[in-house]
């Protein structure tokens, strides 16, 4: 017998992995869509899946925002399925031998620009903004720009009073080196300017 998720989904092969988990195709087994299926060993050391199943129920509804499917556990895993997406911006990036027309490149930072201002308006900062972490959609949204991997996000202001919450110094690195701010390789804690 297939391996099921939450009595819904049938888990297929792994089509990618991530520092906090792997990630597999999934087929719902009542409408046959095909799905991501994203697991944690429930005994890591810094469980996440939890919180980034909450931040996607947060920013649900957003343009450029998978959907959750379902969240639970599963035998040994924390189990987050949903929307199945195309190629990462960096996958796209190297399929074009590293090379975008500058017609692309401006539509393609468009739509990441609107992605991050979406999370800022929810009172979030991502913390890991890289090309990896930038899906294109499938089918019908294949020109569509996806922001995923939301494990190190963190709220920046108050929701009710829209204050800033004040940055820390003396901060361990958060996100990927490659891709971190001056400030933050410096130890400042991420701020929102806007």
């Amino acid at each position: 017998m297939e391996p099921r998720v939450g009595n819904k989904f049938r888990l297929g092969r792994k089509i990618g992995s991530g520092s906090f988990g792997e990630i597999y195709l999934g087929t719902n087994i009542q409408t046959n869509e095909e799905v991501a299926i994203k697991l944690e060993n429930v005994k890591t050391k810094h469980p996440q899946l939890l919180y980034e199943s909450k931040l996607y129920r947060i920013l649900q509804g957003g343009t450029g925002i998978p959907n959750v499917r379902w969240f639970g556990v599963e035998g040994d895993y924390n189990v987050l399925v949903m929307d199945l997406l195309g190629p990462s911006l960096e996958d796209l990036f190297n399929f074009c031998s590293r090379k975008l027309s500058l017609k692309t490149v401006l539509m393609l930072a468009d739509q990441m620009i609107n992605r991050v201002e979406f999370i800022h308006s929810k009172s979030f900062l991502h913390r890991d903004i890289k090309p990896d972490n930038f899906l294109m959609g499938l089918g019908r949204r294949a020109n569509q720009v996806y922001a995923i991997d939301f494990g190190l996000a963190k709220k920046y202001r108050d929701s009710s009073t829209h204050q800033h919450i004040p940055y820390r110094e003396n901060k361990n690195l958060t996100g990927t080196a490659r891709y971190a701010s001056m400030n933050t390789h410096l130890g400042i804690g991420m701020s929102y300017i806007y």
